[in-house]
């Protein structure tokens, strides 16, 4: 690489990197509040909230890699234009073409790592991610006994515990109430308690230590009582439904496995929604292609102007087409609107915003495709400044 390119490549890498791991973090903690208000409600390990957020990782770096791209370039020819540096490149015959090298080798990489985690990782990861929610709710995970409070170990038995030392394994103030099958009711009370594993994975032994057991059966004429010092409970497990296979959603599908359902399927409303969920992810890869061109064109501010609009445009552009695609995709799996055109329509349609935008920069001398929002901008943040409260009194003393 050239001298020139070499400096690019580290205007670049800054806030491209910079803003994806921010962004990242910052819909990961969004999401880690209310998984961990999922995971203590469902009584399940505080462990299992990692591997909820990184199973959504790959879902937020599908949108994150985009705009980490598109500030990341567009960034880099602000500060070039903000310091005339842009102007120097210019005025020695070196093209906006030219200086686009470096940003498509930054988007053809950063479009394969995309293409791989849309297309096979995410589906994968949003599977093991549903499959961890259905465990919790089921219990599957393991259930943690709360200190204080009932637990029900399946459909016929209650445990309360007062009090739990050395990260549970000793146990004091037990009660437990438990049926049988054939109807039996057992009540037992406990200083101390202990739980053990057995050969039976479905079974464990509850050891309780100096206590009393009431049996109750219908046909006693009173309940028989039982003080001991060491008695072992059984406790069945509850038996846990499998989760359903990959693929109870066209999320979970990779992009051959889209393609081949789409081509395939005899059924029109599965042939929808997998074509539409093909297109959708294959119209955000390569939208990446284009990336670079907006970035130019809105990170270039008009002459004599500092502004960060185009910023702030950049960022609402990439996510309204995401939502816009959503959308898009949502109509055509209800075969609405056939999901070629429902999703191939914005995409020409924002694909030629661009191009123009860009075109109006490089190529129509004067040409600056956002002067006229910047202008408006302005305006409007003058007639705010006038009506701010004693703003007025100040422009009369002065």
């Amino acid at each position: 690489m050239k001298s020139i390119d070499r400096y690019m490549a580290r205007l670049i890498a800054l806030p491209l990197f910079s803003t994806l791991v921010i962004a990242a973090m910052l819909l990961l903690l969004d999401r880690m509040l209310r998984l961990f208000d999922f995971v203590a409600t469902e009584g399940g390990p505080v462990s299992v909230v990692w591997q909820l957020l990184a199973n959504l990782l790959p879902e937020y770096l599908g949108l994150g890699i985009p705009i980490g791209l598109m500030l990341g370039v567009l960034l880099a020819f602000r500060r070039l234009a903000t310091s005339s540096e842009l102007d120097v490149m210019r005025g020695v015959g070196m093209s906006y073409r030219r200086l686009l090298r470096v940003p498509y080798m930054y988007a053809v990489g950063l479009a394969l790592i995309n293409l791989a985690i849309v297309g096979f990782i995410q589906p994968r990861a949003r599977y093991a991610y549903e499959g961890l929610r259905f465990e919790l709710r089921t219990g599957a995970l393991g259930a943690s006994i709360k200190v204080g409070e009932f637990t029900h170990l399946g459909d016929r038995m209650t445990l309360r515990i007062e009090r739990s030392r050395d990260k549970g394994r000793e146990l004091s103030g037990i009660f437990v109430r438990a049926e049988t099958a054939q109807g039996d009711r057992i009540s037992v009370t406990a200083q101390r308690g202990q739980f053990f594993a057995t050969d039976d994975p479905n079974t464990i032994i509850f050891r309780l230590t100096d206590g009393t057991l009431i049996h109750n059966r219908a046909k006693f004429p009173a309940p028989r009582v039982l003080t001991f010092s060491a008695h072992d409970l059984p406790i069945d497990l509850p038996k846990f439904e499998q989760f359903r296979a990959r693929g109870g959603r066209n999320l979970e599908y990779t992009i051959p496995e889209l393609a081949r359902i789409g081509a395939t399927s005899g059924s029109e409303e599965t042939r929808h929604g997998s074509q539409a969920e093909l297109y959708f992810r294959l119209a955000e890869v390569l939208m990446m292609f284009l990336l670079p061109l907006l970035a130019v064109a809105l990170g270039v501010p008009p002459k004599r102007s500092t502004s960060a609009l185009g910023v702030f445009v950049s960022i609402v552009m990439v996510v309204a087409y995401h939502k816009v695609n959503q959308y898009a995709a949502s109509i055509g799996e209800l075969g609405r609107v056939d999901p070629f055109i429902a999703l191939w329509t914005p995409f020409a349609i924002f694909a030629a915003l661009i191009i123009w935008m860009y075109y109006t920069l490089a190529y129509v001398p004067g040409g600056q495709p956002i002067g006229a929002l910047e202008r408006g901008a302005s305006k409007a943040l003058k007639a705010i400044t006038r009506r701010m409260p004693g703003r007025r009194g100040r422009d009369t003393r002065e």
